[in-house]
Order: structure tokens, then sequence, then C-alpha cells
């Protein structure tokens, strides 16, 4: 039904869902908070490139290219800025930063992936403006219980300049847009995946194993006691530290980052943190989150890997792993399902606070007050104006209320939403699922009565409740909950093979690259 409810969870959602999602995800990832070490573990993002392939010699010796990527340039300059936040970063969480021959190479690929993102972003026309930058901070800052002025000021008290943090806010919707312009209409999540989520939420948590971002939901109604030959499925989290190997290294430079991946393995071997060390000296792309590569079946992970650790207990750390992409040391967190896990069990970790990102979904039952209601649109048009669309409600108004018209009758005749064919009708609404200025009108009437004319983006309305009622919610929003989980997972794995496909069809000259190689560092 393409009603005001329809609307409020398509148009209105589809238009402000990059907004929304970046902000979900910046509040996964510790960005939409003011812990500021978060902030600058993505370090502060360059800012949106004109096309300098056409600088002067001499500018361009000033600046000392570091890396061309298609017809935009890296400079020094900027890969120094952004070591130096890393650095800072590191140093905030205690952990030894790498030599310079280590941490360049990382950053600077972070920046020819951002490069590569600005320019495709470019080419499809995704342009955030500065609405809805300060939008999205006016949210951050709602998020955290402060104003923005009071945000900028803890930001730069913290040693991080204004600028860079909107820059990284503005960069991160942009990702969002492009994300979902390429890729999210090619994601789909059916009822049976959300099934087999919960289904293997709940291996976990009776596995003890706190793997998964959300644990598992409510236990439901007991089935029947199943077959004593009957299996769950086997499902293992990892983490990785990778030494890059890069196209077309000659035997000499595999051997020397052969040796590097030694002497990595042998640090966490004597006791050092898998997590730091993966931090500090990881390539791959979840360095950022010690490593963390997530939870997956079994049967999900590449036979690589799976081989690798199959004689791996628990929190262990396997051998050198070699693949087309480099040397790989795999930390086992934990398994579940299938057959039982080696001892000894991983120990339970810390889990973030409930309604926190990443934090514990509310157990137990989820009182949810929903409102039946029914309304009369009228769009405004260049021949309908405001006043126009709101002196048609008001007499449309006094036909119901003075003269005992029926609602219904009159949402058929009148009502410009597609809903008027019956009556206007809404259904049962939950909170938040229909646009501010039409929620507040109606959660302010009492049952059978009608509002005065009231107006929102869509148009000028006329509303009626119907009734009200308190609805358990607790199973739709564990299922709403999966499902936007799984979407986004999709979602990110589509988005990375797409990015890795622009980058295989992209002139990259990694100039740094090829002077670490000539020098033998």
């Amino acid at each position: 039904m393409a009603s005001l409810k329809a609307i409020a969870m398509t148009r209105s959602t589809k238009r402000a869902n990059s907004l929304q999602r970046c902000l979900t995800w910046l509040a996964w990832m510790g960005l939409a908070t003011l812990a500021m070490p978060s902030v600058a573990q993505l370090g502060a993002p360059a800012p949106v490139r004109a096309n300098t392939a056409q600088k002067a010699p001499a500018d361009r010796d000033a600046d000392g290219i570091v890396a061309v990527v298609n017809k935009d340039v890296i400079t020094r300059r900027e890969l120094d800025a952004r070591i130096r936040i890393s650095k800072r970063e590191l140093a905030a969480q205690r952990i030894q930063a790498p030599p310079d021959s280590v941490l360049e190479p990382q950053i600077l690929q972070r920046l020819i992936t951002e490069t590569l993102e600005q320019q495709e972003a470019r080419r499809q026309r995704i342009d955030i403006t500065d609405t809805m930058l300060n939008a999205a901070l006016e949210i951050v800052a709602k998020r955290n219980n402060t104003t923005v002025a009071s945000m900028r000021k803890q930001i730069e008290g913290a040693g991080i300049s204004w600028s860079d943090y909107s820059s990284m806010i503005r960069r991160e919707i942009m990702v969002e847009q492009l994300r979902q312009k390429v890729v999210d209409s090619t994601i789909f999540v059916s009822d049976a995946d959300v099934d087999s989520y919960l289904r293997e939420q709940k291996a976990r948590k009776e596995g003890n194993l706190p793997l998964s971002v959300r644990p598992a939901p409510p236990p439901a109604p007991k089935p029947p006691p199943p077959k004593p030959q009957a299996v769950k499925p086997a499902i293992m989290g990892l983490a990785q530290i990778l030494v890059r190997v890069p196209e077309g290294s000659t035997d000499e430079e595999v051997k020397a980052l052969r040796a590097k991946a030694q002497a990595l393995l042998t640090r966490v071997r004597r006791g050092e943190s898998f997590d730091a060390v993966a931090k500090s000296s990881s390539d791959g792309p979840e360095a950022s989150r010690g490593g963390d590569m997530g939870v997956r079946l079994a049967t999900d992970w590449p036979d690589l890997f799976t081989k690798g650790v199959a004689g791996v207990p628990d929190g262990q750390i396997s051998n050198i792993i070699k693949s087309p992409n480099g040397f790989h040391i795999l930390k086992v967190i934990g398994r579940a399902g299938g057959a039982p896990p080696p001892e000894p069990k991983p120990k339970p970790q810390a889990t973030p606070a409930p309604g926190t990102p990443g934090g514990p979904i509310p157990q137990g039952p989820m009182p949810v007050q929903q409102t039946q209601a029914r309304h009369i649109l009228i769009k405004t048009t260049a021949v309908v104006t405001d006043d126009i669309a709101r002196q048609r409600l008001e007499q449309i108004r006094q036909r119901i209320v003075q003269g005992g018209e029926s609602f219904s009758d009159l949402a058929k005749r009148f009502s410009n939403d597609s809903s008027a064919p019956q009556g206007g009708v809404l259904g049962w609404l939950n909170p938040g699922e229909t646009v501010p200025p039409f929620e507040k009108a109606m959660n302010a009437l009492k049952e059978g009565e009608v509002s005065v004319p009231v107006q929102s983006q869509f148009g000028w309305h006329l509303i009626i409740v119907d009734g009200r009622r308190t609805q358990d919610m607790a199973d739709q929003f564990l299922r709403n909950q999966a499902r936007q989980l799984l979407f986004q997972q999709r979602s990110s794995v589509a988005f990375d093979a797409w990015l890795q496909q622009v980058r295989t069809n992209s002139f990259i000259d990694n100039r740094l690259e090829k002077s670490q190689r000539q020098s033998g560092r």
C-alpha cells in the first residue's frame, strides 16, 4: 500500500536512508560518539581532491607524489599527515607503532582506496551538501546528549581539528550513498536467511561463544527433542594477521615478506597481544579491528583457512598459511555446533552495554504502543498551493465534524494518497513509522477525534485515530535486527568486491612501493 505508512517506510526512509544507515555504521565503528580514539582510529580522511594530475612539475616536486590513481595524485604531505594521526592513535592505545617502512604502505593503501571511492562518487554524481553534513552532525550530537557547538569543543580539545572530523563524516556519508547506488539493489535477505541466522545465534549462545555482535534471541518455545544423530551446524570465528605480497614481487621480496610474517608469529607466540600486533602490523582490511574477521559457518571459510586451523585449539594461533594474497597468521576465536568445542573454552569477553552498537538486544517482552489511523492527503503542486490545500482540508473537516459525513467516504473522494480506495486506512502504526509532524499530531488525538490540517513534506493531512493497543514486538524486533545485520554484512562484502573490480580496472602507480623495492626495504 503506497499510503502515508508506505511512503514513510519507502520514500521517506529511502531519502533519509543514506544518512541514517551511515550514522548506524558510524555508531558501530564508534565514530558517532565522542570517544576520540575511535575517531582517530580510521584517521581523518583526505579531502575530496580535484584533478591534480595536471600540476606543473615544480608543484609536483614540492608535494612529493607517492601515488597516482587514474588522474588524481596522492602527495607525500597527505601521507605524512595520515601517518601522524595513526601514530597518535596507536600511542593512545599504548601500542608500539611499527616502523615507517611497515606503516607507510598500509596508510597509502587506505588513501588509494579513498581516492577510488571519491572518483566513483563523482562519476555517479553523488554530492554531499552542507545541509546533509549539518544534519548528520546534529544527529551525532543528539546521540551524545549534547549540542554541535559543545561537541566541537570536545573534539578540538582532544587534538582533532573540526574540519578533519567534519570531512570524515562527509566522506562516510558519501561512501554509504555510493554503496547504496552500486550494490544495495542487488542484495536480498529472505525469511529463510533470517531463520538460519537466528538458529546460528542460538547455537553460539549454547556453545558459550560471544562471537556475534548480537546475542541469541530470547528462547523460543521448545521444539520436539532432536534425533540423537542430529548435529547443529558448525560455526567458527577467526582473526588474522596478513602480510600482503604485492603482485610481481621477486623471489627475494617474497622471502623477505615470509621472514616478516615469521617474526610477527614469533611475537604473538611469545605472549604479545594478537589484537595489538594485528592493529600495528597487519595488511588486512580488518586490521583496525584487531584482525577480527567475524564468525561464519565452518563450510563458508576458505578451505585453505579451514585446513590451516584444523588442529588448532580455540584461542590459539596457526602456523603461517600461504595464499595468493600473501602470508596469513590465523587465530581461532572459537567454535560452536558440530563436534564439541575443544578445551579450553575461551573466556567470556566483555560485551557493550545494552542499547549500544554491538550490545545486547533487549530480552523478554517488548511492549509497543500502536495506533490505528486513517488520513486524507492533499498534495501541493504548482497549482495547489499550501493555502489551497489547507483550506480544502478545513472544509472537509467541517463536513465530518459538523455535517456527520463519513471520513472514509471523503477520503475515497478527495485523498491524493493511494490509500484512498481503502478509505485512507493506514493500519496499525508503530512509533517512528511515520514522519515526525504526522506522528506528533496523531499522538495528540483521542480515539475518534479528527485533527486540524497537518503539514508534512508530502502535503497536508487530516488524521483520525480509530484505536490504540499495546503489542509485544520482541519477535518482530529480533527478526528486523537480524535482517538489517545480514543486509549490512552482504552489502559490505558486495561493495568490497565491487571496489576491488574498480581497483583492477584503474591505473594505480604506487611510487612508494616501487621506491621501497628499489631500496630493499
